[in-house]
């Protein structure tokens, strides 16, 4: 399994996640190469040392992230193509985050795997967590049917499709109500809280007028700071928010908050950061 197939293998903040996110957001749109010297100056924007982000590229180096290469001279280092593949997956999720309606269909992920397969059911069960899936029973496991080719991914990935039987339904039939399903089903509480803490993080950035990181505002460092943190701590929420239907979900839900303060920061500060990089590499 390669490592690029992970996307969740850095906690947001840290400076290996950072970088991920400036790679995810500007690297390609470089087309695919950025010069070190680039890169660095682009961390420091963010506050993070020259020798500290050094020791991150090495380290997306290993994980297959990154890979050195020099250009007319120029050290620098260029997007991997199975990395290039995780941050189109990343964009989508990212950029577009998923909302059921009650008419929306699911798909179920029946598997037996034999302890001699263990550690591939360990990563199974991992993996299907870390796109939103929800666990029925120890072998069953629940997501939106828009999911269903992530899970065939996973699936062929760690070789396991031939242990596994998907199924295509409508709402499930319980026994009890379908928001106490969800909330057994999910860890519907530590969603909740992702999206709260985004909002306290990043909620009184919203309200900057024009001039302050707008479309209109200027191309500083603390915008492209401001929108790259942004995205940092968003990223993980579009894994793990299944967007379930409103019937699925507490009265008290903080998800579509969340999902509008990101559409607004964005709307605010994605020009900007984007040409503050554009004139740093111009520089």
């Amino acid at each position: 399994m390669s490592a690029v197939l992970d996307d969740m293998d850095s906690r947001p903040g840290s400076t290996t996640s950072l970088l991920r996110t400036v790679i995810g957001l500007y690297l390609r749109d470089a087309g695919g190469w950025m010069s070190t010297r680039h890169i660095i100056a682009l961390m420091e924007a963010l506050d993070v040392t020259a020798a500290v982000s050094r020791t991150a590229l090495s380290r997306l180096k290993k994980k297959e992230i990154v890979v050195p290469q020099l250009r007319h001279g120029v050290p620098g280092f260029a997007v991997t193509e199975g990395a290039a593949s995780m941050l189109a997956r990343g964009d989508r999720r990212i950029f577009n985050p998923r909302h059921m309606s009650s008419a929306d269909r699911w798909c179920l992920v029946s598997f037996s795997i034999p302890e001699t397969e263990r550690e591939k059911r360990h990563q199974l069960r991992r993996r299907l967590h870390w796109i939103g899936c929800g666990t029925v029973a120890a072998g069953l496991w629940i997501c939106p049917d828009s999911l269903r080719e992530e899970v065939e991914e996973i699936l062929e990935d760690l070789e396991l499709r031939g242990m596994a039987t998907l199924f295509v339904t409508d709402t499930p039939l319980l026994g009890g109500s379908l928001r106490d399903a969800a909330s057994a089903w999910w860890d519907l509480d530590a969603v909740a809280e992702l999206h709260r803490d985004f909002i306290r993080h990043h909620g009184s950035a919203a309200g900057d007028g024009p001039g302050k990181g707008s479309d209109d505002g200027p191309a500083s460092a603390e915008t492209f700071a401001r929108y790259v943190r942004c995205i940092d701590r968003w990223r993980i929420i579009p894994y793990l928010d299944p967007g379930l239907p409103a019937d699925f979900l507490p009265e008290d839900w903080p998800g579509m908050a969340g999902i509008a303060l990101f559409e607004r920061l964005g709307s605010a500060y994605s020009r900007p950061s984007a040409d503050f990089v554009r004139r740093t590499l111009e520089g």
